[in-house]
């Protein structure tokens, strides 16, 4: 066995989306069928999430500039990082159809990878600006004029685009396409120890400290509604209350579930490679299938914020709905406006004929 063909099987063993024991053989999955259903999970994503995304984008992108929150920015940002993410999908798709070849090349292979990880970075980091936003609007809203400014906000969202792209440059250098029996592997360079370093960075970065962040914000927040609730004795401001208590949770909720299994196995990889452990057949069969279904879970993430947009945020409501009936009033007005066209036309044209055949009528008789 040559050198590539062994470093490729070792690969294989830490690949975070792994399909085959052995790069190229179809004869064993780590998950039965997976070249089936995974691709088409991924188009169903990339569906889903095209469509929701797109919609977020021109929902708040035509609102008037007076009537959008500062948070709005936030969600736009978001959106926008998920529909360039989803882009990626059906290139995972194929390859995962394919027992996990590669078709595509190395540069698609670079570049597929690093938009990955920037939208990873840049997903959570705007989540947890979002979170600081509701902190600062709830709890600190008479000191925080020059944070909560447009000004402010759009700065904060060109730094984190710019920590996103900065730290996906690793992703962009230490995956590579890998040949193996004239198939290529789209696979991750765990020998280097400063890649490794940085994958256990990045979930500190993008999954331990936005955690506490968003818990000690929306704790936060939880406390001042539930003391203002209190003193007021107000049914309305309990019902407010409330529906914050299920925003809050729901927020919290998915980005747990989404991003928390992901993390788990990503870290319990590569700790096992640093330290140099003995890990049994099975041990890697466990932590390949782990890794496959908390991948496919990380990526969820980006289709259901639309629809948590869609259904708890009664402004976005508002907006889509008057958006779909401004849509539908045009097209009845475009629709009236040829028919009344048709009809002044067909009238014109029928008096014109009349007049004809009246001057005819009027010549025949004179001569």
């Amino acid at each position: 066995m040559d050198n590539t063909t062994e470093q490729a099987i070792n690969y294989e063993y830490y690949y975070d989306l792994a399909v085959t024991d052995t790069p190229g053989s179809a004869s064993f999955q780590v998950l039965y069928m997976s070249h089936i259903y995974i691709p088409m999970l991924y188009f169903m994503m990339f569906f889903a999430g095209f469509s929701g995304n797109l919609f977020v984008l021109i929902v708040i992108g035509n609102r008037h500039k007076r009537s959008r929150r500062l948070v709005d920015t936030f969600v736009l940002n978001l959106a926008l990082a998920d529909l360039v993410f989803v882009f990626t999908l059906p290139l995972w798709a194929v390859s995962a159809g394919q027992f996990d070849h590669w078709p595509f090349g190395n540069v698609l292979c670079k570049i597929s990878s690093y938009i990955i990880t920037v939208n990873r970075f840049s997903n959570i980091f705007f989540l947890t600006c979002m979170s600081v936003d509701r902190y600062l609007a709830v709890v600190r809203l008479m000191d925080s004029h020059f944070l909560r400014s447009s000004k402010c906000v759009h700065l904060t969202c060109g730094v984190v685009w710019g920590i996103s792209l900065l730290f996906g440059i690793p992703s962009l250098v230490y995956r590579n396409l890998y040949e193996q029996d004239d198939k290529g592997f789209c696979l991750d360079n765990l020998e280097s120890f400063f890649f490794r370093a940085m994958i256990l960075l990045t979930v500190f970065l993008t999954f331990m400290l936005p955690v506490l962040i968003i818990v000690l914000c929306y704790g936060s927040i939880l406390v001042k509604l539930r003391s203002h609730s209190i003193t007021a004795a107000n049914p309305r401001t309990e019902a407010r209350r409330r529906h914050s208590l299920k925003i809050v949770f729901t927020i919290i909720t998915t980005f747990l579930v989404s991003w928390l299994p992901y993390n788990v196995f990503k870290t319990i990889q590569v700790i096992s490679k640093m330290s140099d452990a003995e890990l049994s057949h099975d041990t890697h069969i466990y932590l390949a299938r782990g890794l496959i279904i908390s991948s496919c879970l990380a990526f969820v993430n980006s289709c259901v914020n639309p629809a948590i947009y869609l259904f708890l945020d009664k402004q976005f409501r508002r907006s889509a709905a008057a958006m779909c009936l401004n849509c539908l009033r045009h097209g009845d007005t475009q629709q009236s406006y040829f028919s009344s066209n048709s009809i002044s036309n067909g009238t014109t044209e029928s008096l014109g004929s009349t007049t004809s055949r009246a001057r005819l009528f009027s010549l025949t008789q004179k001569n």
